[in-house]
């Protein structure tokens, strides 16, 4: 009876963490309902998986860890935090000061800075986002480049070393980077390598660098370091990060703005 027991719960922490993937944030009294089990069972299940480093829990939701095989798709990043990452989008904007030139990282977080950008002014972009070169090259005022490369399916952002070496020849005024994971002890990571070295060589290649990301994005580290946090000139995330991790990153020496 033991064994059947674990396997059974096995099974059912098996199809709760195929859920928090493919739906990339759901309420916890949400699971409860859907797998009929308590709550405590859930929260148990919960507990269990988040120490394994499968899960992250905050304010009664739950989400995917990001890894070197598990990657959240674009349409997944639509539905978690929306209004968080609006307002972060909305700061940002207010950061570009007189940058010209500005690197606008793949993501969502970056479509919706990208949708902000100022109508008023002559402005070069370049990025290795799809969406964000579509959605901008019908600006008159700014003057799209999108980085050649292989594009990834999931997120239809372009990497590898052609995207990368295109950017080694840039002199940037502004990169607005996004990150997997942020640390204090493991800095801003990615899942996949290839994205890495594209943000590095735009970590290198601006004057100016600004990280923006949802609360859920920090404490948590992925596959591929590719930035510590005080490369940044600013963190800029939502006002849900609990005051005792931006204190952590302030005392390792970020600057971080919670909206």
């Amino acid at each position: 009876m033991a064994s059947t027991g674990g396997r059974v719960a096995r099974e059912r922490r098996f199809h709760l963490l195929q859920m928090v993937r493919d739906q990339g944030e759901v309420e916890v009294t949400d699971i409860q309902q859907l797998l009929g089990v308590s709550l405590e069972t859930i929260r148990r299940d919960l507990r269990l998986m988040e120490a394994q480093g499968q899960v992250r829990r905050t304010y009664g939701r739950v989400y995917p860890v990001e890894s070197g095989v598990v990657e959240t798709s674009l349409d997944v990043r639509h539905e978690i935090n929306p209004e968080e990452k609006a307002r972060i989008a909305a700061t940002v904007v207010t950061r570009i000061g007189d940058a010209q030139t500005i690197f606008v990282d793949e993501g969502f977080t970056t479509q919706l800075i990208a949708q902000r950008l100022p109508r008023d002014r002559r402005l070069t972009i370049v990025t290795p986002s799809l969406p964000i070169a579509t959605l901008l090259a019908a600006r008159p005022n700014i003057q799209v480049i999108i980085l050649g490369g292989r594009v990834r399916g999931n997120t239809l952002g372009v990497v590898d070393q052609w995207a990368a070496q295109m950017l080694e020849r840039f002199n940037i005024d502004l990169a607005l980077l996004g990150a997997n994971g942020v640390s204090v002890e493991r800095g801003m990571s990615t899942p996949d390598p290839a994205v890495a070295a594209v943000k590095r060589a735009a970590l290198l290649s601006a004057s100016r660098r600004i990280m923006s990301g949802a609360h859920h994005k920090f404490t948590t580290t992925t596959f591929v370091t590719f930035a510590q946090i005080t490369d940044f000139e600013e963190i800029i995330t939502g006002h849900e990060l609990s005051v005792n991790v931006a204190h952590r990153l302030q005392l390792a020496g970020a600057k971080v703005t919670r909206v």
